[in-house]
């Protein structure tokens, strides 16, 4: 094990620096994942009663959420106690698995942002959840199969999907109507609608057509809407690149850039900036989280319509969020997984969750629901983010994802906002990151 911990914790220095829809806590409408402080230290268990740890990065109003969960679980199971702690973003809960790992005081349970799962998988800290589920009389095929791609690495089940996400498209249904505009659904009509859309005023903008947050998620999007993959298939070399689609993609954009039709926000406080804008009419279409269709419903006061990203060559869309985990190092098993199986299994558990805080609901049987199919008559924005899911691919998975997505976001910097050539700045990016993947 002390290789294997060693493995993980080569990779703390990097977690920081990281940020945005791939790697924070998505928001919600009624509230963000973020600006609670830590929970206080684990009490002690009550007598006769088993206790399980859970690590989580639910802060604010979906922070009060998971605590109602577990207070739910808590009073329907007597004989354990869950206690539930908020350890920040995903990417601080990852560095303060990667040191409790190491001291030997990790939790039963965790929440482990999807593109961190393989770090844990391949340092062999992590339960394989197979007997788990065979033995509650669970298979994999209950699961949505979109959500499912960071699941299973070394032939073990080691996470099952909780708090997931994926980019969409969110419109200004009103704007396009007063221009005669329909809804994109390829990148071509995008192009289109999105320069219709822009209003100059003087040397700058009054409105624009389309934007995203500084974010790779979204390019991650565009480069499989392009039938390509950020790692090829071996996972030796940055597929995209080799392709010729990375150019495809960063091309297109820097052509909407260069019209005004698309508006590339600041990196810092991308997010917020975007949807700012959104809500007051100053941009039209906008790539976001599904996780902000409750605000946006709430906010807005104009006609608001959820869609599809837009095709290239196919739909395609990378998903996000969090998946749960158990540790191999938990001394109560049994309890951890009664908790885990209630999450997956329990219209009381992450069924009710979903429904608080506006994620994707992760079985068929949840979607099946009186309950969700209820939920999406009355809010049928949300209906298009789940059914999207059956375009989700994920080919960013390898272990040197990390220090990689660091060096490809300095390449997206230069292209968009220094205007560096763009083969260029692929091919020095491509260098790099293959140097990492030898490692």
């Amino acid at each position: 094990m002390n290789k294997n911990v060693t493995m993980i914790m080569t990779s703390t220095m990097l977690l920081g620096i990281l940020a945005g829809c791939s790697s924070a806590p998505q928001t919600t409408g009624t509230g963000g994942a973020a600006g609670t402080s830590s929970a206080p230290a684990a009490t002690q268990a009550k007598a006769g009663k088993t206790t399980i740890q859970y690590w989580h990065s639910m802060g604010g109003a979906n922070g009060e959420f998971t605590d109602a969960m577990i207070k739910r679980f808590n009073g329907s199971h007597p004989n354990i106690e869950v206690v539930g702690t908020f350890q920040g973003s995903y990417d601080e809960v990852v560095t303060k698995l990667q040191q409790a790992a190491a001291a030997g005081s990790a939790p039963d349970v965790t929440m482990l942002e999807r593109s961190f799962v393989q770090l844990f998988a391949d340092a062999d800290v992590l339960e394989d959840l197979t007997p788990y589920l065979k033995k509650s009389n669970l298979s994999t095929d209950g699961f949505v199969q979109g959500l499912m791609g960071h699941s299973t690495f070394n032939k073990k089940l080691v996470t099952l999907p909780f708090n997931r996400s994926t980019p969409i498209m969110h419109v200004n249904k009103t704007m396009l109507d007063e221009m005669g505009l329909k809804i994109p659904t390829t990148w071509e009509e995008l192009k289109t609608v999105s320069n219709a859309l822009v209003i100059k005023e003087g040397s700058g903008y009054k409105r624009q057509g389309l934007s995203m947050p500084f974010d790779d998620w979204y390019l991650q999007a565009m480069i499989t809407q392009s039938k390509g993959r950020f790692f090829n298939e071996e996972g030796t070399a940055m597929g995209f690149i080799d392709s010729g689609v990375g150019l495809k993609v960063f091309s297109y954009l820097k052509n909407l850039q260069s019209t005004g039709a698309l508006f590339y926000p600041p990196t810092q406080d991308s997010g917020n900036i975007v949807k700012q804008m959104f809500t007051e009419g100053k941009i039209g279409i906008l790539f976001e989280s599904t996780g902000t269709i409750g605000g946006f419903q709430k906010n807005v006061k104009f006609d608001y319509k959820t869609a599809f990203l837009p095709k290239n060559e196919v739909f395609a869309n990378p998903t996000g969020g969090a998946n749960v985990a158990m540790f191999a190092s938990s001394k109560n098993k049994d309890a951890a997984w009664e908790f885990m199986n209630w999450l997956m299994t329990d219209p009381q558990g992450g069924q009710q969750f979903i429904i608080d805080t506006g994620y994707l609901p992760f079985t068929k049987k949840m979607v099946e629901s009186k309950e969700i199919k209820e939920l999406y008559a009355k809010e049928p924005n949300r209906q298009v983010a789940y059914d999207q899911l059956q375009y989700g691919i994920d080919t960013n998975k390898h272990l040197a994802w990390t220090p990689i997505i660091q060096e490809f976001r300095s390449a997206m910097q230069a292209i968009m906002y220094d205007n560096k050539d763009i083969q260029a700045t692929l091919t020095t990016f491509k260098t790099a990151a293959e140097k990492l993947l030898k490692k």
